[in-house]
């Protein structure tokens, strides 16, 4: 049986005002959140893409539109909890996923077992069989000025059977 492989890719302003969401985890040591019209949980919105575009089906843009009040301030965590299903009614299941956040500040470490145990357990994966790594941008650019974070993220899928 033959896996399919999805690349996602967010990325958000930061704002005061706005609380730090990150896979689903609120990273309470930061006075600045992520800009967007859901909660801007940039690693969730990757994982999504990195989903759908391992099923064909498109990308968040098209299921879940900035347009549409009916997500704004949405947890993206229910969004994932969508896509999931949509990937089921498809015939697909999960196999993997790999993703890294890139930002200057503040250090993710600390969340990270929090952070694949909310996403794995979205998702019907076990922690282990979700990745996820930390960098920074070494000063360069928009992120490396800690004026956004990006996430990229790597999603394997396969046929149910």
């Amino acid at each position: 049986m033959s896996a399919h492989a999805g690349i996602g890719y967010d990325t958000h302003r930061l704002v005061a005002g706005r609380r730090l969401i990150l896979g689903g985890v609120e990273i309470e040591d930061s006075e600045l959140g992520l800009d967007g019209h859901s909660d801007a949980d940039v690693l969730t919105h990757a994982v999504i893409d990195a989903l759908l575009g391992a099923a064909g089906l498109g990308d968040i843009g098209q299921h879940f539109p900035d347009t549409d009040v009916r997500w704004r301030d949405a947890d993206s965590a229910d969004l994932l909890s969508e896509v999931c299903s949509l990937l089921e009614d498809h015939g697909w299941t999960i196999g993997h996923l790999d993703a890294t956040v890139i930002c200057q500040a503040p250090k993710l470490s600390p969340y990270r077992d929090r952070m694949r145990t909310c996403l794995a357990a979205t998702v019907g994966l076990r922690p282990l069989e979700v990745n996820l790594k930390f960098t920074t941008n070494e000063g360069i650019g928009f992120l490396g000025r800690g004026e956004g974070i990006a996430a990229l993220a790597v999603a394997t899928l396969e046929r149910a059977k």
